[in-house]
């Protein structure tokens, strides 16, 4: 029997990878800025090889540091999951153990990645929802916050990523580079100005039926003015301008203030939810 080994993925591997996304069953890409390929080159982003064909691979490069999504993690289906993960995991932790205290997170969209992750030490933490506002014909309360919102440029994002940072946990952050590609392929991206200065901002993405907020964050200081609602308003207006009416949303499920602001909003959830799984590396 040929046997698998497992090694480094190189640049030279993207043609092969790419084939087992796209045509494998068992496949887990994270939502992301950056497609899995793009990853190629930052560690760990581990290949099993048989004879000299690629049949899985999984990639949970630290990005901000101390928080590595599950960013691809895919295998052909003579491997199977359970035995891909066997061969792969214990390289990836060994990589991740190089790091400062390291939190593994994955969002599974599939049962059979959710069930291997439960198998092998990850904790449920907790549950992300869908929201989405499909009443276009209805008219928006107004906003009452005095901040300025206006078209965000590129001179803002080293602000941006401030009150990024400031607004959300480790797990939600954005690195510079995420930021930036965010901003390059975004739909519509604003920021909010009070007297103290840029407090709040928020990146929209282009979708099939509209629109989705990808991103809305406003500094913990200038929070409860109405700023994060004045945002979504305008963004809102914006689209629905452009004849988009269907805009979605992803928040915790935990996170009321973020579910009020969207119910004030017209939000409603779609019954859609996705567990987020983590697992600590010391």
């Amino acid at each position: 029997m040929t046997k698998i080994s497992v090694r480094p993925a190189i640049k030279e591997d993207r043609r092969h990878l790419a084939s087992l996304i796209q045509f494998e069953t068992y496949v887990h890409r994270h939502l992301d800025w950056r497609p899995p390929l793009d990853w190629l080159g930052h560690e760990p982003y581990i290949v099993a090889e048989k004879s000299q064909r690629i049949v899985a691979a999984l990639a949970c490069p630290p990005d901000p540091p101390g928080v590595a999504w599950i960013r691809m993690f895919a295998t052909d289906i003579r491997t199977g999951p359970t035995q891909a993960w066997e061969l792969l995991w214990p390289l990836v932790l060994d990589e991740l153990s190089k790091h400062p205290a390291v939190n593994v997170t994955a969002i599974p969209l599939h049962n059979w990645f959710r069930q291997l992750l439960e198998r092998n030490g990850f904790e449920h933490a907790q549950n992300v929802v869908v929201l989405a506002w499909d009443n276009g014909s209805k008219g928006l309360p107004e906003a009452t916050s005095k901040a300025k919102v206006r078209v965000m440029s590129e001179e803002d994002i080293a602000e941006v990523l401030e009150v990024d940072v400031a607004a959300f946990g480790p797990v939600w952050r954005n690195s510079l580079q995420s930021i930036e590609l965010a901003y390059s392929q975004a739909a519509l991206c604003t920021v909010a100005e009070t007297e103290e200065g840029l407090v709040g901002y928020q990146i929209s993405t282009p979708s099939p039926t509209g629109a989705h907020l990808a991103r809305l964050a406003v500094h913990p200081e200038a929070q409860g003015q109405g700023i994060g609602y004045a945002l979504v308003r305008d963004l809102l207006s914006q689209f629905q301008g452009r004849g988009k009416k269907r805009i979605s949303v992803n928040t915790q499920q935990d996170n009321l203030v973020s579910l009020s602001l969207y119910k004030k909003a017209g939000f409603e959830a779609t019954g859609d939810e996705f567990p987020l799984y983590q697992y600590e590396v010391t």
